[in-house]
């Protein structure tokens, strides 16, 4: 099992639920087997505690290193700024230009404000809307979170969130004021979302949604939740989270052209680094001055830097183009060798974020752990998904892609005799959130 799993034992009884984000738990991949720390990371190669190298073919730490690990462009600036002080009781410059860079790109937008982490400018943003129309309740579609406002929909209903990315979450330590305000709906259901409308439209204050995930928008989808939310003066918040940066420079909204009123930026804007972006209409940012907002380690100077180099590369290169590319490689790649072995799989996201199911039932998550074990043995970092970076050139799509023929063979015959778990060399995979025992 290596030092990586001997260490990720001794964590299980020092950190709870073993690990920071539920997203990098080891239960979630390969119990027992995989790697769960690294010593270093390049470009999309990962080195674990025990010197063996593997390709990382799934995550790229959760979406955040759109351009690869340890990028030197953006290193060297980070570099250069802890060099010259990276927190001061001044302000660093920074935070100005990038404040003017991301509204340049979206020139609805007029104003900026700072967090560090996805989910706490999510937390900043329906704050900012609620604080603008003065009423509690918020509409939601996906995935926004951990904070009290997205988890207490859970309180009416626990599993009132399984149908936004991460099933289980439970809502234990959230106030039970808080029922009943945040309810959500289901992508491309316009219907849905009108009858939520009609129902509270006295008292919803904010809607929050992403405006892409893992399916495209629906023809009208976007325009008609605008046209309400305009209509009725509710504050539209797109949480461009993990979309952002990956189908254009900027929000994936801009394809769409529906402008909303606050955008939420993290992870890809910094390549690894922290740093989370609240974008919008001025007089709704300005709003942020009635309701306190503020935090020591918003103003450090790493993340706009960090952020500010990343944007750069992205547009000198074209990075968006690239990533869609390889994307739609490994996609039609899943395709091709599911069809080849005559496998049941469900692939669906935008190509930059791939995702594939395999569509088998109570084996499905059997299958799951078996084709990260196989492909771990490999050398790869792989599971049912591929987030594209622009690190990822084709010799490793190729090479990643040879390894999947060979496993999905092996699949293909384990399910004909009807014993894919016999060859599971530990548990199976966790799907969703689930305590540690």
């Amino acid at each position: 099992m290596g030092l990586s799993q001997d260490l990720y034992k001794r964590a299980k009884k020092l950190i709870p639920g073993g690990t920071q984000l539920l997203s990098k738990r080891p239960e979630m991949f390969l119990p027992d087997f995989w790697p769960a720390y690294y010593d270093k990371a390049k470009g999309c190669e990962v080195w674990d505690l025990d010197g063996n190298k593997y390709i990382d073919m799934s995550y790229m730490g959760i979406g955040a290193c759109i351009l690869g690990y340890a990028d030197e462009d953006v290193d060297n600036a980070v570099k250069n700024a802890i060099d010259k002080g990276s927190m001061t009781t001044l302000n660093p410059l920074e935070e100005v230009e990038l404040a003017e860079l991301l509204c340049n790109i979206h020139p609805w937008a007029g104003m900026v404000r700072y967090a560090r982490t996805g989910g706490e400018a999510m937390t900043i943003a329906v704050r900012i809307g609620r604080a603008k129309t003065e009423k509690d309740l918020v509409l939601f579609c996906g995935y926004h979170g951990w904070h009290d406002w997205y988890l207490s929909a859970n309180l009416a209903d626990d599993k009132a969130l399984d149908g936004h990315l991460l099933p289980g979450l439970k809502p234990k330590g959230v106030s039970r004021r808080l029922k009943g305000t945040a309810i959500p709906f289901n992508y491309n259901d316009k219907n849905k979302f009108l009858e939520l409308v009609n129902k509270y439209k006295d008292n919803i204050g904010v809607v929050v949604m992403e405006p892409i995930r893992n399916y495209y928008p629906e023809e009208g989808f976007l325009e008609t939740i605008r046209e309400v939310t305009k209509k009725l003066g509710i504050v539209l918040i797109f949480d461009e989270i993990t979309s952002g940066w990956r189908l254009n420079v900027g929000g994936a909204h801009l394809n769409f052209g529906v402008e909303p009123d606050i955008a939420v930026f993290a992870k890809g804007i910094s390549n690894g680094y922290s740093m989370a972006a609240i974008i919008g209409r001025p007089e709704i940012m300005e709003v942020a001055q009635a309701t306190f907002i503020s935090s020591t380690y918003w103003t450090e100077r790493l993340g706009p830097v960090a952020a500010l180099a990343t944007i750069k590369k992205l547009q000198k290169n074209d990075v968006p183009k690239y990533l869609i590319n390889i994307g739609k490689k490994v996609q039609e790649g899943w395709k091709k060798l599911a069809k080849k072995y005559n496998l049941n799989i469900i692939i669906s996201g935008i190509y930059p974020l791939g995702h594939f199911y395999f569509n088998y039932g109570d084996n499905s998550l059997i299958l799951k752990t078996l084709f990260t074990q196989l492909m771990l043995e490999r050398g790869f970092l792989a599971t049912t998904a591929f987030y594209a970076s622009y690190a990822h050139k084709e010799e490793y799509v190729e090479n990643y892609l040879k390894a999947v023929d060979e496993v999905f063979a092996f699949i293909s015959k384990t399910i004909q005799k009807g014993n894919p778990e016999k060859y599971l060399k530990g548990p199976v995979c966790h799907a969703g959130f689930r305590r540690l025992t």
